[in-house]
């Protein structure tokens, strides 16, 4: 059985360093790419070739779901008199729109090469 350079322990937890490191190694390895999925695995560290290529293709759907309208968006209301967005249900709402921002812009320039 051949082994496998990039191993791993959980291939269905993504840590936050993880989940930075593949979006930088999207940037990095576009679709024409020789081997992208083994270079954004070792970029990513802790994951296989498959599994970032899965990850990636989940992210897709994702963004096709957001785009159509398909999923709701947060229920958001400011706090009185001090103009902050309080997220309902949520951790961190500038933290999910700039994911959002930078995997929809990720993405839309992979699709459109």
């Amino acid at each position: 059985m051949a082994s496998r350079s990039t191993t791993s322990t959980d291939s269905g937890h993504w840590t936050a360093m993880q989940n930075k490191a593949f979006e930088k190694a999207l940037a990095v390895y576009d679709s024409n790419t020789p081997g992208r999925w083994h270079n954004v695995a070792r970029a990513v560290g802790g994951k296989t070739a498959e599994e970032v290529k899965r990850h990636y293709e989940m992210l897709v759907e994702d963004m096709k779901h957001i785009e159509s309208g398909q999923v709701p968006y947060p229920n958001y209301r400011t706090s009185k008199g001090h103009g902050q967005v309080v997220l309902q249900g949520c951790t961190s709402i500038s933290t999910d729109l700039d994911v959002y921002k930078h995997y929809s812009k990720t993405i839309a320039s992979a699709l459109c090469k």
